[in-house]
Parts: structure tokens; sequence; C-alpha cells
């Protein structure tokens, strides 16, 4: 198994579509067995799913994602578990232990200045009432 989870600082980045990094976790038997941080510059909104799909891995745990995205990733085959936050590896290993706290109906839509409407107010940008990391 090998798990994704949008990376800045050690924390889940809560914006998938603008995340300029991820760190990999190559796991087996319920065990993290090794971890290293990829960037994904300019790979953009469109092309995650692919960059991610090349790297083997299977599933994803992230912030705030859309629609468009969350059809990427599904396509590609790989599980999603949005709206988490806190510390990647923490993430992780609590996803590894059946307790991941996330929201599999976050939504996040991002459409210029106008319209830009984030559900629960968590997908990372403190801007148009959508509030950052919640």
């Amino acid at each position: 198994m090998k798990i994704a989870v949008t990376y800045e600082n050690g924390q889940v980045f809560q914006h998938f579509g603008h995340c300029g990094q991820f760190k990999l976790y190559e796991v087996s038997e319920g065990k993290v067995l090794s971890s290293q941080v990829v960037s994904a510059a300019g790979s953009g909104h469109g092309a995650l799913a692919g960059f991610l799909q090349s790297h083997g891995v299977d599933t994803l745990i992230c912030g705030g994602i859309g629609a468009g995205a969350r059809t990427a990733l599904a396509n590609a085959g790989i599980r999603l578990y949005p709206g988490a936050a806190g510390g990647a590896d923490g993430c992780v290993e609590a996803l590894l232990n059946g307790t991941l706290s996330y929201d599999p109906n976050i939504q996040c839509s991002h459409h210029h200045e106008e319209g830009h409407t984030c559900r629960s107010g968590s997908c990372g940008e403190d801007k148009h009432g959508c509030g950052g990391n919640g």
C-alpha cells in the first residue's frame, strides 16, 4: 500500500489543487516501512491524480478538494480521505489504526474571485469567507 498526504511543513496541506508537495508512505501489514517528500510543483489541479498514480499511490489523505479532482482520483483508482487536518505522520498512523478523522463530503470549489465557496471552511484559502484552516 502506498499512501500520499498533501504536505506542507509537516502538516496536511488544506487545498489539494494547490499542493506543491506530497509525503509518500510505503506501508505493509499496517506499518510504515518508509516515507519521502516529493515535489509536485507545476502539476496543477488536473495532473495531480496522474502524478500520484505514476508514484504508485493507492490512497490519499488531504484537506479540501474539488469535485473534478475527486473524479480524477476515482478514475485513477485512488482511495480518498478528504477533510483531514493536523500532522501528516499522525494522520497516516490514525488511518492505519482506523481512527482517522476526516470528512468524506467536504467540497471546495474556486471560481476566480466570484463564487468561491468552501464547505466547512477548510480548503486552506483565507479569502471570500472560506476561513483558511477552519
